[in-house]
């Protein structure tokens, strides 16, 4: 259950903003598309080093025969740690929501062991190479009354009357530019037309969708209310969800949790050929989430029962897994740890100017961090060092390449960090100096120091920016404040910019996570740098990921204006025609990135979920909570 798109968040679970969204900052979309864990709502996620064929998993041969299928009963739990902003599917950006969502409303499609497409809405194939996608919607969905049947023209409304339009501001609008078409062919069948062909489209996330009613959207389309469709109690409330999600929402308390019955009619129970225990799916009678603050609440509710899963800190792994009633669980996940630097007009507050967006300032703080020591000190050892936007075990790492590795060997200490340093402060119009001591100074004499924000309540991040801040204070001479913040109060106060009354005179203004060009377009409060959010690294397929490295996209909260050509890169990418070349491709933009250091990037640590030993289901690969529906207790 995660967003594609990839901002980790606060929760920092397994997945992540449950839309394209980002499918961007830990935030995630379809169920098992990054490592969907049941939605344990907790404490970390991302990447473990592994072999591809342990992180991916193998492919889930087809059951056959009789199947011996658990009973039905008991109650699936689950924590998290900060209350849902919205359960709206059209809106939601967050991962822990979209979790939250997809216990009662499923996507169009997941992917299972093996990177293996496996159809819950609908099915996506091309006979041309990837440049035309037929969508066959299933016969047997059905909306709560009055709605009926979803059929094609549901997912093809919602594409191009609100997606593609320039008054709503849905979570999936920048996956549906206007060059790509959607029509319906059929009843319950629609045809997407990509602009060029695309191999591995659906590894974008870009064509999964939401089910919604036609006539729910209509009236607000009619009118262009966004604010109203993004107030709508049923969507809010998922009361339209039918049979499209394995369990039904009863309740949403916004302080304290939802509860959640069992779905008797679920589709995917005629979705045996895919797999076997979907026959009578779900096996829990309801299911509850409890919003959790406190780490050490929710560790104790998994140490005594009160909860079926919880993420644990990497000091207490050992600890855990020798419980006999907890099994914890070193999941690979897509999101990485990183030391965003805010470029934009209001962030470097040490000084004139913002020594941020000089790349030999930036290559000079990638060294001053120790990347090993981090790993095995914050995360003891279940992480792996992070040089480039992927996680070693993916396809497209450009494990062959002439690559920088920042914050190792002869690139990590003082002097690579502070000869860097030099080299940009020299390049800029303002007095910036080492002191004897090797201290930087601004130009009033004074040792520069800037702010570190991390997420309030979560052990693990504040100890990783605790030790950035006094790394870079002996290597770089720049002393850190470290600050707690709730990650929705960062996103919506510093993260997010206020769009500009001039907007439309602007170079460009995309949205609030990229308002305008740096100069202009600021947050409402000054930031320097943040480790509050991580960020999908798409190790199936990262053309999902150049949001990231474009000035003028739909998300650049940070300012980053790249050095090297990220479009043309990217657009080459784009219009590749195998895999080869796409490989080939890819690891030019990866050299690129790790050389540019648009932020530091730091890890990929596992995602360590605990679980209740007696619960069957959960698996040691990218693709757990793939079949989530099927999870059962064991007597």
């Amino acid at each position: 259950m995660s967003d594609p798109f990839g901002r980790r968040g606060d929760d920092k679970n397994s997945t992540i903003d449950r839309r394209r969204w980002l499918q961007a900052v830990g935030v995630a979309g379809a169920a098992g598309m990054a490592g969907c864990t049941g939605g344990d709502g907790t404490d970390t996620e991302t990447t473990t080093e592994t072999t591809e064929g342990n992180a991916l998993g193998t492919e889930t041969a087809t059951p056959s025969g009789e199947q011996d299928l658990p009973e039905v009963g008991g109650t699936y739990r689950t924590v998290s740690s900060s209350p849902a902003e919205t359960l709206n599917p059209l809106y939601n950006t967050e991962n822990g929501a979209g979790n939250l969502i997809g216990y009662a409303l499923d996507m169009g499609y997941t992917f299972k062991p093996g990177n293996e497409v496996m159809p819950q809405l609908y099915d996506l194939t091309t006979e041309d190479g990837g440049k035309t996608w037929t969508g066959t919607v299933r016969e047997n969905l059905q909306y709560s009354d009055p709605y009926g049947q979803v059929t094609a023209e549901d997912f093809v409304y919602q594409v191009q009357e609100l997606h593609q339009a320039d008054w709503a501001s849905t979570a999936d609008s920048s996956a549906w530019p206007s060059e790509v078409t959607i029509e319906q062919t059929g009843e319950l069948e629609f045809q997407i037309t990509l602009p060029s062909a695309n191999l591995l489209y659906p590894q974008t996330y870009d064509p999964l969708l939401y089910p919604i009613p036609k006539d729910l959207m209509q009236p607000y389309v009619e009118e262009q209310d966004d604010a109203g469709l993004q107030e709508d109690q049923e969507l809010l409330n998922l009361e339209f969800t039918g049979n499209l999600g394995a369990y039904t929402l009863e309740e949403w308390n916004r302080s304290s949790g939802q509860t959640y019955s069992r779905n008797e009619d679920y589709y995917l129970q005629e979705a045996t050929d895919q797999f076997a225990l979907f026959e009578n799916a779900p096996y829990f009678e309801s299911l509850e989430n409890s919003v959790v603050q406190e780490q050490a609440s929710r560790l104790g509710a998994l140490e005594t029962g009160e909860t079926d899963a919880a993420a644990v800190p990497p000091e207490r792994v050992q600890e855990f897994d020798n419980l006999e009633n907890v099994d914890v669980y070193l999941i690979p996940q897509p999101y990485n740890e990183v030391c965003v630097y805010n470029m934009r007009e209001n962030g470097w507050n040490a000084g004139p100017g913002n020594l941020f967006r000089e790349k030999k300032f930036r290559q000079g703080l990638g060294c001053a961090v120790d990347k090993q020591t981090l790993v095995e000190g914050v995360f003891r050892g279940y992480a792996n060092v992070e040089y480039t936007w992927q996680p070693r075990w993916s396809r497209w790492y450009p494990s062959d390449a002439d690559m920088m590795e920042f914050g190792t060997g002869d690139l990590y200490g003082s002097e690579p960090a502070q000869s860097r340093i030099e080299e940009a402060i020299s390049n800029v119009d303002h007095e910036y100096s080492y002191d004897s001591n090797g201290n930087l100074l601004n130009p009033e004499g004074d040792q520069c120091t800037i702010t570190l924000y991390h997420s309030a309540g979560q052990n693990t991040e504040r100890s990783m920016a605790e030790f950035i801040g006094q790394e870079f204070e002996d290597n770089a001479g720049i002393a850190v404040e470290v600050n707690a913040i709730q990650g929705a109060q960062f996103s919506q106060e510093y993260w997010q910019q206020e769009v500009p009354e001039n907007a439309d005179d602007l170079e460009w203004s995309n949205g609030s996570y990229n308002a305008g060009p740096r100069d202009v377009a600021t947050s409402a409060n000054a930031w320097d740098m943040t480790v509050v959010f991580g960020l999908n690294t798409y190790p199936l397929n990262p053309l999902a990921g150049e949001v990231f490295f474009q000035k003028d996209s739909f998300y650049n909260p940070y300012g980053y204006y790249p050095s090297w050509d990220a479009k043309d890169l990217f657009e080459q990418a784009n219009n590749a025609e195998s895999p080869e070349e796409l490989e080939e491709i890819f690891g030019e933009i990866f050299v690129n990135i790790a050389e540019d250091q648009p932020m530091a990037m730091l890890a990929f640590p596992s995602g360590r979920t605990g679980y209740s030993s007696d619960m069957v289901g959960p698996a040691e690969n990218f693709f757990s909570g793939w079949n989530f529906p099927g999870w059962y207790r064991e007597e």
